[in-house]
């Protein structure tokens, strides 16, 4: 598939018949919040698909610099804040937007499987100053593709999609409703006096000086392979693991625990060595940041608590910690890192020709890192997961991936793992 591009620039926002908020020598910015902090420090990418027909390229241009009026930090820039804090600046300096064309029929060059080839429906997401870029890439017979890059510490998934369903509603004419909340470091306020029981370093934070696995080299290529759960088994599977523990289970935690047995047995670890889970959190709730905290239920996420107490304590500062994640790292050995878009409004997607009839993240060769999403390719109900393994492993997670045995013997893995550990260990909050 040759992907050619028509053009490339900066889109600024369109402050059509409004004052310029920046007309101060000193431009407004947003500080971080500490959960912003300890982020990947990363561009993540996305594509979505829209059959024909669909809205011209210059409605998706103007609909996006009015949105830029309200989502001001998407056309900033990192930078600090006059104490030498993070913040983002927001400058409008603009989001990258780029047009491209694709000489065949989108169906006969795509397919379902995740390939390196949705590298090209993206703008590179290396090394780049803008927080965010867009793509529009036209095929044959009128389908468009539409692949973006975000900095997460624009925000997360959810921080994401609003924008997303934003700039739809922008799209079609109709009110964007609120933007984003600009004020992040109030919402976590630390409390009073902090309260740590969880230990923090190696979890969100290192030494200074030190990398996330340090000297890890991966000796081979890692492949990422597609996954497909029907509704079916998700049904049996969490049916089997809510009778064991007596307690309903989410689709969600059912998967995370499934893919956590399977991708460790399939990675070979030896017994009594340590793997641990790491999820993505939204920590949001309607009753605001005082509210209930019922958010925090059955996966012991007073670890979030935790952290804010951890990252506003001293210990910081005095032991010169500094984030966990490292954008060079490319293999988590023994740990998995999962982000669920299970629970994003695709269906608000529409920009005027209907929602996307896919939305899938990009091919991310990151040892350890999935992605569950609503399948695309499949009947209403089931999940796709996207998982990327060491290209020797892939053939054993294969063969296991969809086993709802209590115990699976594995000459490789030297060792049994049932079903019900990994749900021991989330409930405890050991993750």
């Amino acid at each position: 598939m040759e992907v050619k591009i028509e053009s490339s620039r900066l889109l600024k926002p369109a402050y059509e018949g409004i004052d310029d908020p920046h007309s101060s020598t000193t431009p407004e910015l947003v500080k971080l919040s500490l959960f912003d902090k300890v982020t990947d420090d990363a561009h993540f990418a996305a594509i979505c698909a829209f059959r024909a027909p669909n809205p011209p390229n210059s409605v998706w241009e103007r609909s996006l610099a009015k949105v830029l009026t309200t989502f001001k930090e998407w056309a900033g820039r990192l930078g600090e804040d006059a104490d030498g804090n993070p913040a983002i600046i927001l400058n409008d300096e603009g989001v990258r937007f780029v047009e491209a064309s694709v000489d065949a029929i989108h169906d006969d060059v795509m397919t379902s499987e995740p390939s390196p080839a949705l590298l090209s429906l993206h703008p590179s997401p290396w090394g780049v100053e803008e927080l965010a870029q867009v793509q529009l890439t036209r095929f044959a017979a009128g389908t468009l593709v539409v692949g973006f890059t975000f900095h997460h510490k624009l925000g997360d998934g959810y921080g994401t999609t609003h924008f997303l369903v934003s700039w739809a509603s922008a799209c079609r004419g109709v009110d964007i409703g609120s933007g984003p909340m600009h004020d992040r470091t109030s919402f976590f306020a630390p409390r009073d006096p902090p309260q740590i029981e969880f230990e923090h370093r190696m979890a969100e934070y290192r030494p200074k000086g030190t990398r996330f696995l340090s000297g890890y080299k991966p000796t081979e290529e890692t492949v990422v392979h597609r996954v497909h759960f029907t509704k079916e088994f998700i049904a049996k599977l969490k049916a089997k693991v809510s009778s064991r523990a007596n307690t309903k289970y989410s689709t969600f935690e059912s998967l995370m625990a499934h893919l956590w047995r399977t991708v460790t047995m399939a990675r070979g670890v030896e017994a009594g060595e340590t793997t641990r889970l790491r999820i993505a959190v939204n920590g949001r709730h309607e009753d605001g940041p005082r509210g209930s905290r019922r958010v925090f239920r059955q996966l012991g996420l007073m670890g979030i608590l935790q952290q804010q107490d951890f990252a506003s304590s001293k210990v910081v500062e005095e032991e010169d910690l500094v984030p966990l994640t490292d954008p060079g790292c490319r293999g988590l050995v023994s740990d998995v890192d999962v982000n669920s878009w299970l629970g994003f409004p695709m269906r608000f997607m529409d920009f005027g020709g209907g929602k996307p009839f896919y939305f899938i993240p990009s091919y991310f060769p990151m040892e350890g890192l999935l992605f569950v999403v609503p399948s695309f390719f499949g009947e209403d109900g089931s999940v796709d997961a996207y998982v990327p393994l060491f290209e020797s492993k892939l053939p054993t997670f294969q063969n296991i991936c969809y086993s709802l045995e209590d115990k699976i013997e594995m000459e490789t893995y030297g060792n049994s793992c049932s079903l019900e550990k990994p749900f021991a260990a989330l409930m405890a909050g050991t993750i």
